[in-house]
């Protein structure tokens, strides 16, 4: 928790003497979540990221064992202790079988055994070492990648169950590109100094996971560069990343007898059986020259090569769950992504494999503990203030035509929402966890998740299920079922009950940056290629499709202009969706806030008007630092802006911005109003 202090220095009030339009004397002065985070020496114009985050990132330098450090961490940070107590309490409360108190308590416990652990060493993973052992030829290879894929353990390329892009309402499976080990394709291929000495990181880590696990060292070097020729030759054949945001051009339904023709090698019958795939006939297909590539990969590498491919990933997939020795391994490979330097804390660790396990029974728990009725009927009107503020937005667009805004009335009145946590839990009753070994625990969640999706295959959609847990500090819009989903977490400011948040920060914080970003989504790039029902359907005229084309290249341009890092530029096509729904969420939350008593009434908290707090409301959204090593990986592998461009970038464009700080001509972050981008 912050300590407040509510003095501000004589030139901050001078800075913004020109934009205050209230009285002084009306004044407040309480509790308040943003002001000690300003660097009142920033000029708002120049950087306001830095200006509204500053103060609190000069304060707060990134702990030795995070990658990074601002309010996400302190969100997740808090939580983890939520979370930490809820499962040593599970543990004392020795909970009769199958009872959630038992599954938490039996799962913590094992995993927090790091002397049993030691002692078993690899054993847990020696049933599946002796599959991959065992594989001959490419049809015992291609049945062990089917069986490791059910205990959480992919390679080759990624399936999964899922909405049929084109009908909503039916389940379908979805081949996709997938099997490098690196995070993104151009990891392979870029020449700078740092991913030279990532790759070369790479191939001494498969080396050491390799040795430790029995392998002969010689044999083990020869294998790693094997492997990673092997990994070239899948990326050469895969989309880049902003090639996978066209839906279009990634959705090719193929009928499973007809599969034969993007990959002969792969008994494709045979395959989806052993994955557990039924009640279908046909199959979407991302990258179809992607698997004709694999093609010819699997014919060209030995048999030898793919079982030290298989072994290695499994190793390293099951890396926390094992002594050590593995896990250091795997975390010193980890910290060029991360830029960490030391290791998080055991119980932490074992917190997140837990989430990942059974995250939503976690859940159960936890929203009964910190996330009460008020705090959700608050979050779910200020979703309405924000879908009539998108309504009056539509309505009043110059580029639209009649006939367009017509659907997008229905689609946007047709969004689902969903706030705090679920109506409905998900059923874990069949899932078994004991004390034999966190690998087990792992292997039994995986196999039990990997199961309930396979079984959704021929059933109808349920559309309330979600995807993610209460706890998580995230959310996300649902282009398939036409939902924006908002897990309790997500509205946290750390240190501060939800009563005691302003409108202008809450507006800025939960319903610009979270709640009018999730909905924007759903008019984004992407996004608006899906009818109201969720169907991968044109619902635009073609003028209107070719103006919102014409203004989104403006936003494209002008993220690509902007380079974090020396040689590293952001990718504005791949980020484009995200920086609509950016710009759009914080039109929206302006127009909603418009509305609200505090707007109306102007007066000044702890110095700043209205509209002032509702700016560094949104910026608090993105409160934090990130390492190098971060900062550079999110470049090349996220879909969205680092975090200042994510206030910057946007701010730029919006022309209350301007007049609320007084932009001129000559600030850093000063557009012409004629370049500015102009889409929703």
């Amino acid at each position: 928790m912050h300590t407040k202090h509510f003095v501000l220095a004589s030139a901050f009030f001078m800075m913004f003497s020109a934009c205050n339009n209230t009285n002084p004397s009306q004044e407040t002065t309480l509790k308040d979540a943003v002001i000690d985070n300003l660097d009142t020496t920033v000029n708002p114009g120049q950087d306001f990221f830095m200006y509204a985050n500053g103060g609190w990132i000069k304060k707060n330098p990134i702990p030795n064992e995070q990658a990074s450090w601002g309010i996400g961490n302190l969100v997740i940070e808090e939580n983890l202790e939520r979370l930490r107590t809820i499962s040593e309490d599970a543990a004392k409360a020795n909970g009769a079988q199958g009872t959630p108190d038992q599954k938490i308590g039996d799962f913590f416990t094992t995993a927090m055994d790091s002397s049993k652990i030691e002692k078993a060493g690899i054993t847990p993973l020696q049933p599946y070492l002796d599959k991959i052992a065992a594989i001959t030829d490419t049809k015992s290879l291609l049945s062990t990648v089917a069986q490791l894929k059910v205990i959480g353990s992919g390679t080759l390329f990624a399936d999964f169950v899922t909405q049929d892009d084109m009908n909503s309402e039916v389940m379908t499976f979805k081949l996709w590109q997938g099997g490098i080990g690196l995070p993104e394709r151009e990891y392979y291929f870029k020449n700078d100094s740092a991913t030279i000495n990532i790759r070369k990181a790479y191939v001494q880590y498969i080396t050491n996971i390799l040795t430790m696990s029995g392998t002969d060292a010689a044999k083990a070097a020869q294998s790693a560069k094997n492997i990673l020729a092997l990994e070239t030759n899948l990326a050469s054949a895969s989309r880049k990343i902003e090639d996978l945001r066209d839906p279009h051009h990634n959705y090719n339904k193929i009928a499973i007898s007809a599969l034969s023709g993007i990959s002969s090698v792969i008994d494709w019958t045979a395959y989806l059986q052993t994955l557990g795939v039924k009640n279908i006939d046909s199959v979407i297909v991302g990258q179809p020259e992607f698997f004709k590539a694999l093609d010819k990969t699997l014919q060209t590498v030995s048999i030898e090569d793919w079982k030290s491919y298989l072994r290695f990933n499994l190793i390293s997939d099951f890396a926390i769950a094992l002594p050590d020795n593995y896990g250091i391994a795997s975390f010193n490979f980890s910290k060029l992504f991360s830029g960490a330097t030391v290791r998080k804390p055991r119980w932490k660790r074992v917190i997140s494999s837990e989430e990942n396990a059974m995250g939503e029974l976690l859940g159960q728990l936890y929203v009964k503990e910190y996330f009460n009725e008020t705090a959700k009927q608050r979050y779910s009107n200020l979703v309405e203030a924000i879908r009539t503020a998108m309504h009056d937005r539509i309505a009043n667009l110059s580029w639209m035509s009649d006939s367009t805004k017509q659907r997008a009335f229905v689609k946007l009145a047709a969004v689902k929402k969903k706030v705090g946590y679920p109506d409905k839990w998900k059923d874990f009753s069949g899932l078994t966890i004991g004390k034999e070994s966190w690998v087990a625990n792992i292997v039994n969640a995986n196999s039990f998740r990997y199961n309930r999706e396979m079984n959704k295959l021929g059933k109808p959609v349920d559309r309330d299920e979600w995807d993610m847990y209460p706890q998580t500090y995230n959310a996300y819009y649902n282009p398939s079922n036409n939902e924006i989903v908002l897990p309790a977490g997500i509205f946290t400011v750390p240190g501060f009950r939800d009563e005691e948040l302003d409108d202008a920060v809450v507006y800025g914080y939960a319903g610009a940056s979270t709640i009018g970003h999730e909905l924007t989504h759903g008019f984004d790039d992407e996004g608006r290629q899906f009818d109201a029902k969720g169907n991968l359907l044109s619902w635009w005229t073609k003028d209107d499709e070719t103006t919102f084309n014409q203004r989104a290249e403006v936003m494209v341009k002008q993220f690509n202009a902007y380079e974090p890092l020396p040689q590293y530029h952001i990718n504005g096509k791949a980020t484009l969706g995200e920086n609509i729904a950016d710009l759009g969420g914080i039109l929206l939350g302006i127009d909603a806030f418009k509305k609200t008593e505090q707007y109306k009434k102007g007066e000044l908290m702890n110095g700043l008007n209205p509209m002032q707090r509702y700016f560094i409301g949104y910026a608090l959204g993105w409160l934090g630092h990130e390492r190098d090593e971060v900062l550079r990986s999110g470049l090349l592998t996220d879909v969205h802006s680092p975090a200042k461009y994510r206030v910057n970038g946007p701010f730029a464009d919006v022309d209350e911005f301007y007049t609320t700080f007084n932009i001129k001509q000559g600030d850093a972050m000063y557009i012409a109003d004629s370049a500015r981008v102009r889409i929703w």
